[in-house]
């Protein structure tokens, strides 16, 4: 691989170095469609030269001149063939998550100038006409499912002719790795989204640095399962490190099939956020809930072994031994349930609980957790394969090859080298913001550990001051406390008031197993919640954490909540991460209780 190539260089050489039966894989009434290599290029080249009779083109290759075309869609083999079919033509590609609510929709539709929008199904579809009219740069709207009085999109395809196909392959000649491949739209936690630029040597560097260092080796013949947004850049970043490693992608139908998808598929890894493994985790202890004798006693003996793996520090014979037993008698069966190949998972996007990298370590389910934002095309830095044990749990690792980090005198994270953003589109104020000389202020505080992996401390924004005029940052006090099986969620408050508070949710499936074994009536959550022992329960649970936190940190009050944050009712963003301000304001009155 060199340094100079373009996203969709992909084809040609996936082609020339490992053609693939398998490319892409989808699910279709229950059956596993394969795509080669060779009719992926086909599809796209054809999508590419129906795009240009439809008068799309990258003009004169500059973020202003270029058409922008917009996709909303599931991941399917279709986002593919779309993405490399819009490179090819100069075009710029917007990705925006399905759940992108209307009001931030319509604002990207206009910020961006978007002509076509290619859409997966009925529902999208619909989320769309209700603001088009509202854009007039919009020319139309192509479904990927077949809708009824919708333009599918093999009308495009249609349209390629000999000639229309040749004008490809010139225009392709022409295309710089300089060029914008891409504007994501973070909608982050913060107000209005931010149009992130990334051109093709952006991507394309992160791909090759993420290669070299992890290492992905060229691995033809290795399956990955796919089900992380692909407009998001982690998925997308990884899906090209796939692309020139000749590694074959199967996506998943939903995130409620995944469990069934491994065990179909055996993919040797997956990308993934932390609130996902909580849930895989969950599961499992649910199932170790449910035995009884031995069986119960055995898994539970495991559990808390595995919670003292050490990669570094060896437990000794005995623990060794014991572990050894453990992995053969009870987590084999975890190891089959991820289809019995899996060796790597790599997470990013939120930071990972040291209880789950551990546990899931040890059970010889190797978890990978990198680090990195979309203005850097994103990864920063990840615990490493090989050498065999570069992995510190807790940090974030290494920084990547070709990637320079260092701390301001604040800990905020900065990174400078051929990743970083060319900028937010139409924003060259909050580009000044962040971007200064050369480096990215990426709004993360870290620190180094054993001057070599870094570790992230916090977020900058979130972290607050009590009106003693000290500092605390949530996140840490957060992830400890996640790890208790009685909560689901927590946020911690406290910004201008005297002590520390939290909102809990509870993790509604071990409370009822808890109030069961000490003969406490459940109905449903609302009435749970509001039990004197289930709140003195959970007052002693917050205690046992408190100690783990110097005096300023320790929560005082909480406020215990009856239903999970989900991305539906709006607290959490499309990647799965709190959106402190929505939660803090829609439950002011439980904040307000805390500090009555």
């Amino acid at each position: 691989m060199d340094t100079e190539k373009r996203l969709f260089d992909c084809l040609e050489y996936q082609l020339k170095n490992f053609p693939q039966p398998d490319m892409l894989v989808e699910k279709v009434n229950g059956q596993w469609i394969s795509h080669s290599t060779e009719e992926v290029k086909e599809k796209a080249n054809a999508l590419s030269a129906g795009l240009l009779q439809l008068g799309i083109s990258g003009n004169d290759f500059t973020p202003e001149t270029s058409d922008k075309i917009a996709i909303i869609s599931n991941n399917r083999p279709e986002w593919i063939f779309t993405d490399m079919a819009v490179q090819q033509t100069g075009a710029i590609l917007v990705p925006i998550y399905p759940t992108t609510n209307p009001i931030e929709l319509q604002f990207i539709l206009q910020d961006a100038a978007v002509k076509l929008i290619f859409v997966s199904n009925a529902d999208l579809l619909d989320k769309v006409k209700s603001v088009s009219d509202k854009v007039p740069s919009i020319t139309n709207v192509y479904t990927f499912d077949e809708i009824e009085g919708a333009d599918h999109w093999s009308k495009i395809t249609a349209l390629a002719t000999d000639e229309s196909l040749a004008k490809v392959e010139e225009i392709k000649a022409t295309i710089p790795a300089s060029h914008l491949a891409t504007i994501i739209y973070t909608s982050g936690t913060t107000g209005t989204p931010k149009g992130v630029m990334l051109s093709h040597s952006n991507i394309y560097n992160n791909v090759l640095f993420s290669k070299k260092s992890f290492p992905f080796p060229d691995a033809p013949n290795t399956k990955v399962l796919s089900f992380l947004p692909l407009n998001h850049i982690f998925e997308k970043t990884a899906t090209y490190i796939y692309l020139f490693s000749g590694i074959s992608i199967y996506y998943a139908e939903s995130l409620e099939t995944i469990g069934d998808n491994l065990k179909e598929v055996k993919p040797d890894g997956f990308t993934t956020v932390p609130r996902l493994l909580e849930k895989v985790f969950e599961k499992i202890m649910a199932k170790g809930n449910e035995l009884t004798g031995i069986k119960r006693k055995l898994f539970f003996w495991a559990v808390d072994l595995a919670e003292k793996y050490d990669n570094v520090k060896s437990g000794g014979l005995l623990y060794n031994m014991q572990l050894t037993l453990a992995n053969k008698l009870v987590f084999s069966k975890w190891r089959e349930a991820l289809g019995g190949n899996v060796s790597f998972i790599i997470s990013g996007g939120a930071a990972c609980q040291v209880k789950l990298l551990r546990i899931f370590n040890a059970a010889k389910i190797p978890v990978y957790e990198g680090y990195g934002p979309t203005e850097n095309s994103p990864v920063i830095s990840i615990n490493r394969r090989h050498p065999a044990n570069d992995i510190r749990f807790g940090t974030v690792g290494p920084p990547i090859e070709g990637t320079r980090v260092k701390l301001a005198e604040d800990g905020e994270i900065l990174v400078s080298g051929p990743c970083v953003m060319q900028g937010y589109y139409k924003r060259p104020d909050l580009t000044n913001e962040v971007l200064i000389d050369g480096w990215l202020h990426t709004g993360d505080i870290g620190m180094m550990s054993e001057g070599k992996y870094l570790k992230i401390t916090d977020r900058k924004k979130e972290l607050f001051k009590t009106s003693g005029g000290k500092y605390v940052a949530p996140q840490p006090i957060e992830n400890k406390l996640k790890e208790s099986k009685y909560v689901e969620q927590v946020v911690v408050v406290g910004a201008d008031k005297k002590f520390v508070g939290a909102l809990i949710v509870p993790s509604f499936a071990m409370l009822r197993d808890w109030m069961r074994e000490n003969e406490i009536t459940y109905t449903n959550p609302e009435q749970a919640i509001q039990n004197p022992r289930v709140l003195a329960m959970y007052r002693d649970l917050v205690e046992s954490f408190n100690k783990y936190f110097n005096h300023v940190e320790q929560i005082k009050k909480f406020e215990l909540l009856p239903r999970e944050w989900s991305i539906e009712s709006g607290e959490m963003t499309p990647k799965m991460s709190l959106k402190r301000k929505v939660i803090m304001e829609k439950f002011r009155g439980a904040i307000e209780r805390i500090y009555a």
